[in-house]
């Protein structure tokens, strides 16, 4: 007599499985009610922490999926964590702490979508409390804690999708494919231009806003009183919480650049940048860049605020036969053909999603890995932090992406990972 396992006792089956040994599991699609509807023991159940633009953004694509079901969100905010918990609807619980949420075993996975000084606690937590997690970028604060996150995903053997959506759409993928089939000849020089940051911004500290927990908000961060150039957006523009420009749309950009060099689990070997800091105000953040990043192959990918008037917002692959750029939405090419080439089945072929969200989902059910593994956040946001670490020590690196180290340079390995305030840590 066959035994019907449910969706809920299957993963946690495949769980106990994966902590023991990688074991190819497959899911014959998802199941459906009389109704043609997916049953309530079928559906994913998702917790959101963070109620701010990103996680609001998401629950736009999941909320009215029929795969899945919004049980809780947490923030530090009051007033958003209220406003999203309404926009759930009644089954969806409110917490201020994440490790409340965590605690919750009704709960599969979640989506993280906190300042960036966050995410990798959070992330580490969840896959402790035996959650799927999809976090958003860029992945983490320091390559210290991609490295500590990839273990800890690994050891848990829980699946994890990185936010960087843009591999999960088609005119990203078509380039990458373009390039990764030689059809602009051997790829030289990547530009990865990005836009600058903005500075001298002050304003003065004031009373913490009724209904925040500061103290949380800042976690590990260094204490600081609260300002409102450092809550909530602007985050972006200070070291302590996360890396500027280089890690905002740098952590989209470079991780195609990545993708079209075949660099997945890879990375740069010398780094080197000259930059523009804030003289004044709040922010410290460098505002405007360029930084060099040279491969083991000769290759060199050209992170830039401030492009040549010829280069685009986006991502340029220059080739000996032609040039491929691509940004969300568009695609351009020299030779023009390329931009409707057809593949054949002999071509190079990247991993397909056309999207992110079900790609998760996905996986949840088959344990595959997504598109874009912790692996592959972690490897793209370091080529970020490595620019950052250029940037800031103001002279050419020489980096191990093997053993993810600086090459006999103990002051830039000091720069790797930084202390966590009490009573936080990895």
């Amino acid at each position: 007599m066959e035994t019907r396992l449910s969706r809920r006792g299957f993963l946690r089956r495949a769980a106990t499985a994966s902590a023991g040994m990688a074991i190819p599991l497959i899911v014959s699609g998802r199941a459906l009610g009389a109704d043609g509807k997916v049953p309530a023991s079928e559906r994913v159940t998702l917790g959101f922490i963070g109620a701010g633009g990103m996680n609001n953004a998401h629950l736009g694509g999941i909320l009215g999926n029929p795969r899945c079901t919004v049980l809780a969100v947490c923030d530090v905010d009051q007033s958003r964590r209220m406003a999203t918990q309404q926009r759930v609807g009644s089954q969806c619980a409110a917490y201020n702490d994440y490790r409340q949420l965590l605690d919750r075993k009704d709960i599969d996975a979640v989506f993280v979508a906190t300042p960036d000084h966050w995410h990798t606690l959070i992330s580490i937590d969840a896959c402790k409390a035996g959650k799927d997690i999809y976090c958003e970028k860029p992945l983490t604060l320091t390559i210290g804690e991609g490295k500590a996150l990839l273990k800890t995903v690994r050891r848990y053997g829980r699946v994890f999708q990185t936010g960087s959506q843009q591999r999960s759409s088609g005119e990203f993928r078509h380039a990458v494919e373009l390039v990764r089939n030689g059809r602009i000849g051997r790829v030289h020089t990547v530009w990865v231009t990005i836009g600058g940051a903005p500075g001298g911004d002050y304003a003065p500290d004031e009373p913490v806003p009724a209904g925040l927990d500061w103290n949380m908000w800042l976690g590990p961060a260094p204490y600081s009183p609260y300002n409102r150039l450092r809550h909530p957006y602007n985050f972006r523009w200070f070291y302590d919480y996360s890396g500027g420009k280089m890690t905002d749309w740098g952590a989209h950009h470079n991780d195609i650049a990545q993708w079209g060099l075949g660099m997945d689990g890879n990375g740069p070997e010398w780094i080197e940048a000259t930059g523009v800091f804030p003289t004044e105000g709040l922010y410290d953040v460098a505002t405007s860049f360029e930084v060099h990043y040279t491969y083991s192959t000769g290759q060199l990918v050209k992170c830039v605020s401030d492009p040549p008037a010829d280069i685009r917002f986006g991502v340029t692959f220059m080739g000996t036969d032609g040039w491929v750029w691509v940004t969300r939405g568009e695609i351009e090419t020299e030779p023009r053909e390329l931009r409707d080439e057809v593949f054949g089945p002999d071509d190079t072929r990247v991993y397909y999603s056309n999207d992110h969200h079900g790609n998760f989902l996905d996986c949840i059910q088959t344990r595959e890995r997504p598109i874009c593994d912790v692996e592959v956040g972690h490897r793209s946001v370091s080529v970020c932090h490595l620019g950052n670490i250029a940037l800031r020590t103001g002279r050419k690196l020489h980096w191990d992406p093997a053993r993810e180290e600086f090459i006999d340079d103990a002051d830039a390995n000091r720069w790797v990972d930084k202390p966590y305030r009490a009573p936080w840590h990895l």
